[in-house]
């Protein structure tokens, strides 16, 4: 499969069919919970800071800190991030740490020297690449921003919490996987492993409601 190839509603269809096939205990998943949403973001600047933001904290919490974000700077673009000190990302409720991380992000994409549309047109090892390089961008933010902004189809996003909570009940495992064996599941469901995500990101949605 072409590492470059989005996914479309289609292309989600067909491999769920195909890890259904394969794979009974996310068949059962399916059948319970049905097929998963094609969640996606739009790509770009904004999408890579609200990633950056939700590292290692809650959705609602990363969302409320985005939200004072946006509501401040009207536009979350790169050129009106570079623009503040890291002084006034702080007094929108950002960690030093992630409001270091964004200012950098932003100087990157205004002076040219990452360009996110080259991201989007490499492959999913070249992109990944890409985005590591940069300070604040390790390899689980730069795996979501593939799956939900890129729509890359084979990415799986090593040390998701949520994945392993959701692999532990549809696998029936007696404890929640490591970083490792995860890995190692995810590697039969090859090349739909940001499609089995889905269903397991699905799962773990659906059981909280």
């Amino acid at each position: 499969m072409d590492g470059i190839r989005r996914l479309t509603p289609e292309r989600l269809q067909v491999g769920v069919e195909a890890l259904c096939e394969r794979d009974a205990d996310l068949a059962r998943s399916v059948d319970r919970f049905g097929a998963p949403p094609l969640w996606g973001r739009r790509p770009g600047f904004a999408t890579l800071v609200r990633i950056v933001l939700e590292q290692q904290v809650s959705l609602s919490s990363a969302k409320a800190t985005y939200g004072r974000l946006r509501a401040a700077l009207g536009s979350v673009t790169a050129h009106r991030v570079a623009r503040l000190e890291i002084a006034e990302l702080r007094d929108l409720g950002i960690t030093r740490q992630k409001a270091d991380y964004c200012s950098n992000l932003a100087r990157l994409i205004t002076t040219g020297r990452l360009d996110l549309r080259q991201v989007a047109r490499a492959s999913d090892t070249e992109a990944r690449q890409l985005l590591c390089a940069v300070r604040g961008i390790g390899p689980w933010t730069a795996d979501i921003y593939l799956l939900m902004a890129l729509r890359r189809p084979d990415v799986w996003p090593d040390g998701d919490l949520a994945l392993a909570a959701a692999a532990r009940r549809v696998k029936r495992l007696r404890k929640r996987p490591s970083v490792e064996r995860l890995r190692r599941i995810a590697g039969s469901w090859k090349p739909w492993r940001g499609v089995a995500a889905r269903i397991l990101w699905h799962s773990y949605l659906s059981e909280r409601r």
